[in-house]
């Protein structure tokens, strides 16, 4: 039986390891019938990715914090592939140091590197992508991020008005590339330990209040979050446009 997402191709930005929420979703849309585009940051992430990835081809650097590396990245992408169905965008990174203590505490270069990697670089993506007429209509564009957005969770601080910035520039997204076929959703995934939660200040209590909140008392899984984002991916989400997609199995109702 074919899967929902036969034939597709769809880039995704930020696997670091198969505990990464975006391997989860990698996985979940190649079991739909997907072809998957990785992008990574620099050699060393190359070589973790390598580990999980052997189809070489499907491998493109991508800085998202260099407008040329995103140019370069899109340029290769469309000679090697042609035009894509979506993007993943699962990037995000803020000094350990702001992610600790009082949000008084942080520095203005922190707080700006958190709003370039893990907002802004969302609209350089689209962008670029854009510019290269990269994506085929329908396509879809979807971004990963938390719950901190809207609550003050502790030590999430630059972090979670980053995520803030992220859901809003999905939303101007969404309402500038709808005309051409394009929507733009983000997963608010639930805390599960990932490389990037453990660089939080006491992410361990973070990861047992998440899970004591859940609806059945356990956490959500990569496959979960991986099976949503497998669907805003496919055609049976094309109503879905400009929206945050709560997977946390219910920790955002308490």
């Amino acid at each position: 039986m074919a899967g929902i997402l036969t034939d597709k191709k769809i880039i995704v930005m930020g696997v670091a390891n198969k505990h990464s929420i975006a391997w989860g979703c990698a996985q979940a849309m190649a079991a739909q019938g997907a072809t998957i585009i990785y992008t990574y940051q620099n050699e060393r992430l190359k070589r973790s990715v390598s580990r999980l990835v052997k189809a070489t081809d499907n491998l493109v650097e991508c800085d998202v914090a260099d407008d040329n590396s995103i140019q370069d990245a899109f340029s290769t992408i469309k000679q090697r592939f042609g035009t894509v169905d979506g993007i993943v965008h699962a990037v995000a990174y803020a000094k350990k140091d702001e992610l600790g203590g009082s949000i008084l505490d942080a520095s203005r270069d922190g707080y700006a590197l958190a709003q370039d990697i893990s907002s802004y670089s969302l609209i350089a993506v689209a962008k670029a992508a854009s510019q290269f007429k990269l994506l085929t209509n329908p396509a879809s564009i979807v971004t990963l991020t938390y719950f901190g957005s809207e609550r003050a969770i502790p030590n999430y601080n630059v972090m979670g008005i980053a995520k803030a910035a992220l859901e809003a520039s999905v939303r101007y997204l969404a309402r500038d590339l709808g005309p051409a076929g394009v929507r733009v959703n983000a997963i608010s995934a639930g805390a599960i330990k990932t490389l990037a939660v453990t660089g939080i200040k006491g992410h361990g209590e973070l990861l047992k209040m998440s899970e004591d909140r859940t609806a059945d008392g356990n956490s959500v899984t990569l496959e979960q979050i991986g099976n949503t984002c497998a669907f805003l991916m496919s055609d049976l989400s094309t109503g879905v446009v400009g929206d945050v997609i709560y997977v946390d199995k219910g920790v955002h109702l308490i």
